[in-house]
């Protein structure tokens, strides 16, 4: 395929299978400025299609890190109750949302932790409504990305630009199984051999999981009707719709208050524009206790003051190695990407899809049920060869969910 079939190709899994837009839906795009001949060949597909609007919104780095470089604390401190308004307006109307996420992971890296947590709180206190329609499957979303400079000479450093673009273009479309044939049949099969995970691991019932690897000794408990997902999700009107385009993992709600021992992660987390790694968490009664990391420490530890529920899990994921993205053995800089690359946790909101009823429960009935609510969700991987996950039965027997990190049972 020329690499403008390719595009078309793509932004056509995005919209008809990404958030599956209907007729006479709205799509709202948001994109990075680079992205530009993807978006416009959504935009395209998406009115093709019968959308009755698109609205795109364009963000670029410059301007990003200008606002975190010379505003105000005031200013960072504010943001317009309009923006806000006007999202959560078009999730209620039913609008999808589908973002092009490509963030360059050194952006803010040498700028103040502090600033720049304070900016990231104001918005997601300010966005709750939106978000709140996303984490309960009452808008569909989407996320996929593109070859951005900065994101690909971080990726393939030794590359020249041209040559590092090309080359990550290639493993986004591969990974997102856009490459060959037809990628919507290719999602359909994929789907599939999701959901038959998900089925069995539904009837295991599991109380926790018990994962030991280098560093990491950690029990996480599962409230009782905890739900597995994975390969999509559908919404409240029942149509299937893909979150993350690609997808490898499995996850459900962790019980909050259930967690107990120490985690370290095997990648690194791009969070606000800023790396950490090397880092471990050690958790006592649910929430994170003592925190270390051998670069971003600070930042780290702005992530963990968020708030109160950003020191405790709201969700837990299994990604076996011999996921095709693990197979690129590259190292992303890209949540999007890592996540599926390994098993991950997410410190912060639970899904209340993740939990039976959980859509129509109040924060204090999900808090009672052992759901975390928080204004973050952020993942970090945990995966490796080296892993090994028990899952504790009801009957209070335990058998292996992971050997050397892959799955210990067939399907």
């Amino acid at each position: 395929m020329k690499r403008d079939e390719r595009l078309k190709t793509y932004a056509r899994l995005a919209v008809l299978a990404g958030v599956a837009l209907q007729k006479d839906q709205d799509l709202v795009l948001r994109t990075p400025l680079e992205a530009q001949p993807l978006a416009e060949e959504i935009v395209r597909i998406a009115y093709a299609h019968g959308a009755r609007y698109v609205h795109v919104e364009w963000n670029d780095e410059g301007v990003t890190r200008a606002r975190y470089e010379h505003a105000s604390d005031q200013a960072l401190g504010y943001f317009p109750a309009w923006v806000a308004g006007g999202y959560e307006t078009m999730a209620r109307e039913g609008a999808a949302f589908l973002t092009i996420y490509a963030p360059n992971p050194d952006l803010l890296s040498d700028l103040s932790p502090a600033r720049v947590a304070l900016g990231t709180k104001t918005v997601s206190e300010a966005m709750k409504g939106y978000r709140a329609f996303m984490m309960s499957d009452r808008a569909r979303w989407s996320l996929i990305s593109y070859p951005t400079s900065s994101w690909a000479k971080k990726v393939f450093p030794d590359l020249s630009l041209e040559e590092a673009k090309a080359r990550l273009w290639d493993v986004i479309l591969r990974t997102a199984r856009a490459a060959t044939g037809d990628p919507l049949e290719n999602w359909r099969a994929h789907r599939k051999n999701l959901e038959r995970r998900v089925e069995a691991l539904n009837a295991k019932r599991y109380r926790a999981l018990h994962y030991r690897a280098p560093g990491t000794d950690l029990k996480v408990g599962l409230p009782e009707g905890h739900i597995w997902y994975g390969g999509g999700s559908i919404d409240t009107r029942g149509i299937p719709f893909l979150p993350n385009i690609p997808t490898e993992e499995v996850y459900t709600m962790p019980h909050r208050e259930r967690v107990e021992g120490t985690v370290r992660a095997t990648k690194p987390l791009v969070y606000n524009g800023s790396l950490i790694d090397d880092f471990t968490l050690t958790f006592e009664n649910g929430r994170v206790v003592s925190a270390q990391a051998a670069r971003g420490e600070d930042v780290l530890k702005q992530l963990l003051e968020m708030d109160e529920g950003a020191r405790y899990l709201g969700e837990v994921a299994l990604v076996p190695v011999d996921s095709p993205i693990y197979q690129e053995n590259i190292l992303f800089y890209n949540t999007l990407f890592d996540e599926n690359a390994a098993c991950h946790l997410a410190l912060g909101e639970a899904y209340p899809t993740t939990i039976e009823g959980g859509v129509d429960l109040s924060k204090e009935e999900l808090l009672a049920r052992g759901a975390n609510t928080s204004l973050v969700h952020e993942d970090f991987m945990i995966g490796s060869p080296e892993l090994s996950i028990d899952g504790e039965l009801p009957s209070g027997q335990s058998e292996a969910v992971f050997r050397q990190g892959r799955w210990a049972f067939e399907v």
